[in-house]
Formats: C-alpha cells, structure tokens, sequence
C-alpha cells in the first residue's frame, strides 16, 4: 500500500493567529504532500515497500537520501499534524510533568532549552523532545528532515513531539521571525497528544 496524506482534523484557518491558514494549506497539501509522492516512488518496487513508516525509519540506509529525506518528512509531519490543535488541549500534568521537572527543573525551564534547540538549529531543521523506556526525557534537533528514529541520528530517544523549523513551515505570516513562530507554537500545543506519546513508551 502506498501511504497518503493524513487528515489534519481542522480546518486550514483554525490555527490563526499563531498559525495563518495559508501558510497550513500549502504545508499539508503541497509539502507533506510531495514527501509522501516522493517517498511512494522511491520505494516502489523495493523491498521497502509495504513496510510500515516507522519500519522503514528505524532499518534506514542512510546513504539513500531519497528515502531518508521523504520518509522523514512524512513520519515528521505526520507527527506535527497530531500535537497541534486550535484548542490548546490540556496541560502539561501527570507522568510527564514530573519527568520534565526532574530533568530541566521546571516547565519554564524546559520550554527555554526547547526554545533553544530549536532557534539554534542552523538551516531547516527540527526540534524534538523525545523520552526512553526507563521515562527519562530530553531534547534535542536534527537537520532537514532526520529524526531521532534514524540510525546513527543525534537520537535523545524516541519522539514524543517536534516542531518543525524549516522556513516554508512559518515564513508567510512571521518572515525571519523564528523566535515569535516557536512562541506561538505554545499556543497551539496539544499536550493531550504529547502526554499519551510519553506514555506509550514507558509503559
């Protein structure tokens, strides 16, 4: 089976103003959209094909840049689409609240060294945050469209959430204005969806 594009569950303008619809309609429909046609071609007729996304990242030639560029930005986009919701949902609480505290001492302090990560990355890129088996999380980026899935990646675990940096993901509405873009993707942040991610790995 050839993997498609996933629904985002709201509508284009429903991110405004953090995320202008604009700027949303032509990431999902014409980014996302070409790594997944890019990826279905590079993989056809291998034996790649009909592997899951996560098989494929996890077993990955990294010398194959068509298929470590494409899977990767499916897989990272697939992943972006789910921890942003025009509702905020929820709070950071719980398992992961207490995790995140004890490694950067406080939300705030975490929400920094995020920032951080993220304006930092030269390039496009993206920032994650990503928690091991044994509950521990931490942070880290990578270029283009790695993730920390991949072999031999700057891995600081298994992704629970990332936030894309590439300037096609923020240009239209803040120009070279990274800073405010990471800003308001607080706003937009589901932690629901990042809190059940943490708690599929260590469980």
């Amino acid at each position: 089976m050839s993997f498609e594009l996933p629904a985002l569950g709201y509508a284009y303008d429903a991110l405004e103003p953090n995320f202008d619809a604009r700027t949303m309609e032509i990431h999902h429909t014409k980014h996302h959209q070409g790594y997944i046609n890019n990826l279905n071609n590079a993989i056809k007729g291998t034996d790649l094909e009909g592997k899951s996304i996560e098989d494929i990242l996890k077993n990955l030639d990294m010398n194959n840049l068509a298929v470590r560029n494409n899977a990767g930005g499916h897989w990272n986009h697939a992943m972006f689409w789910k921890i942003i919701h025009p509702e905020n949902k929820g709070r950071l609480s719980g398992p992961l609240a207490e995790a995140i505290n004890a490694a950067f001492g406080s939300k705030e302090a975490f929400m920094e060294k995020f920032a951080a990560a993220a304006m930092s990355r030269f390039g496009s890129g993206w920032a994650w945050v990503s928690a091991s088996k044994d509950g521990k999380v931490d942070i880290c980026s990578t270029p283009n469209q790695d993730n920390p899935l991949m072999p031999g990646s700057s891995s600081c675990g298994t992704p629970i959430m990332g936030l894309d940096v590439w300037e096609h993901a923020y240009y239209l509405n803040y120009q070279n204005r990274r800073a405010d873009y990471i800003a308001a993707f607080w706003n937009v942040l589901n932690w629901n969806v990042v809190e059940a991610n943490y708690e599929a790995i260590i469980k």
